[in-house]
């Protein structure tokens, strides 16, 4: 879910990392109105640059598809996807306060509280604006 819109991520374009033969990451995207929003992205090795192969692939798609930015939600209690976006470029667009509560209606699994006890409340918004991106490289 992101944004109050509930995705089939299984219906969505996908890139697939490989490792000697191996499934070693996924992320899946939605290209719409000029802008690539990563669905989901998933690292199944830890600390080897799967995520971030991924990224700069869902990056290059959305260059290709001639995307004005990159986006992505995530919820406020998750810290290890806010360091890895912003070291990687992204900035945080939006603050979408108390939108999980909202979420919680249509999936009602999401937990109250994180592993770290940090309560799930909001949606962030990460982007890269990729026209800043081309001037910078």
């Amino acid at each position: 879910m992101s944004r109050g819109r509930v995705h089939n991520a299984a219906g969505l374009p996908a890139l697939v990392a490989e490792a000697d033969g191996e499934r070693v990451g996924l992320a899946t995207f939605e290209v719409r109105d000029q802008e690539c929003e990563l669905v989901t992205m998933d690292a199944f090795r830890q600390g080897e640059g799967v995520g971030t192969t991924l990224l700069e692939a869902v990056l290059s798609e959305a260059v290709r598809r001639q995307c004005r930015r990159l986006w992505l939600i995530t919820t406020n209690d998750n810290l290890r996807a806010l360091r890895f976006y912003q070291r990687r470029g992204l900035r945080l667009a939006a603050v979408h306060a108390g939108a999980i509560e909202e979420a919680r209606r249509i999936k009602p699994s999401i937990s109250l509280v994180c592993q770290h006890g940090i309560p799930i409340r909001d949606e962030l918004e990460l982007e890269l604006v990729l026209k800043e991106r081309e001037s910078v490289t």
